[in-house]
C-alpha cells in the first residue's frame, strides 16, 4: 500500500517546488490544518521543539492520513534517532551541523537497508506493522527515505564538494540562522551569510543536488527560488498562531476602543 505522503522524496528529487512549515507544538492538529490547506510537507522539529518519539510518532501519522510529507528535523545525526523517525513512518530527515563528507556518509548509512546500516524491523508503521516481506520493506524504505544535510556551519563551507558527492544524498537545508550566529552577525541578510548561501546553491546545482530553505516570507522566497531552491519552509506552527493571535488581539482591542 503507498500512502500519498510517501512520493516527497520523487517530487524533491524532480525538482518541483515544495512549500512546507517546521510544526513545533507537540499535537497532531498543526499538521492536519497544513494538509487540509494543502501544504506540500511538514518539517517536526525534535532539535528545538519539546517533543518525543510517542509524540512525533502521533505527527507523523497524522501526516500520512492527511497526505502531507512528514519530513522531521531530528536532534543529531546519530543513528539511532534517524531510525526512530523512519520506523514510525518518516518521509525523511533534516540532519543538524552535516560538516564533513563522513558525517554525511553517516547520516545515508542510517537512513539505508540495502546501501547502508539501517537497523531492520518491519514489525513497525514503516513496514506496515509485519505487511511485507523483507524485500518489498527494504526497496519502498530505501525509495522513500529522503536524507538532507543541514549545512549550517562555516566550516562546511570548506568542504561543501565532497559532502555534496556522497552518493544517497538527496539534497542540503541551508541553515542561514546558525550561519548568522556562527559568522558573529545579529541581522539577518548580512553579508557572510548572503556569500555562503551562494556558494551553497551554486555547489548544490552543480552536484546535481536539492535544496531546501527557511523563507522569511514571500520575497525572500522568490529569490531563493532564483539561486535554485526548491523546498520552502515557511514559518512554524507556533510562529503563524502568535502571529495570528496578535493581530486579532490588535484588531478587537482597537474594534472595542472605537465604541468607548
Amino acid at each position: 500500500m503507498q500512502h500519498a505522503s510517501s512520493n516527497f522524496r520523487r517530487r524533491f528529487q524532480a525538482g518541483e517546488r515544495l512549500v512546507g512549515s517546521f510544526l513545533k507544538i507537540a499535537q497532531t492538529m498543526p499538521a492536519e490544518i497544513m494538509g487540509t490547506l494543502g501544504y506540500d510537507f511538514v518539517v517536526i522539529d525534535e532539535e528545538h521543539g519539546a517533543l518525543n518519539r510517542e509524540s512525533i510518532d502521533h505527527m507523523l501519522l497524522a501526516c500520512r492520513a492527511y497526505g502531507v510529507g512528514g519530513l522531521v528535523r531530528v536532534p543529531s545525526s546519530e543513528p539511532a534517532a534517524i531510525q526512530a523517525v523512519l520506523d514510525c513512518g518518516g518521509d525523511g530527515v533534516l540532519v543538524p551541523h552535516v560538516d564533513s563528507a563522513e558525517k554525511a556518509r553517516r547520516i545515508v548509512s542510517a537512513a539505508r537497508y540495502r546501501s547502508g546500516s539501517r537497523g531492520y524491523s518491519s514489525t513497525t508503521r514503516a513496514g506496515e506493522f509485519g505487511g511485507r516481506t523483507i524485500a518489498a520493506h527494504l526497496d519502498e524504505q530505501d525509495d522513500r527515505a529522503t536524507v538532507l544535510a543541514m549545512i549550517e556551519d562555516p566550516a562546511a563551507l570548506d568542504v561543501l564538494d565532497e559532502i555534496l558527492a556522497v552518493e544517497g544524498l538527496d539534497g542540503v537545508f541551508i541553515g542561514r540562522g546558525d550561519l548568522t550566529v556562527a559568522y558573529g552577525q545579529d541581522k539577518a541578510g548580512s553579508a557572510p551569510v548572503t556569500a555562503a548561501t551562494e556558494k551553497i546553491c551554486a555547489a548544490a546545482q552543480k552536484a546535481g543536488k536539492g535544496i531546501c530553505v527557511m523563507a522569511s516570507g514571500p520575497e525572500d522566497a522568490a529569490a531563493m527560488a532564483g539561486l535554485g531552491a526548491t523546498g520552502f519552509i515557511v514559518s512554524s506552527d507556533q510562529t503563524l498562531l502568535r502571529k495570528a493571535a496578535a493581530a486579532s488581539l490588535t484588531e478587537t482591542r482597537k474594534a472595542l476602543d472605537t465604541r468607548s
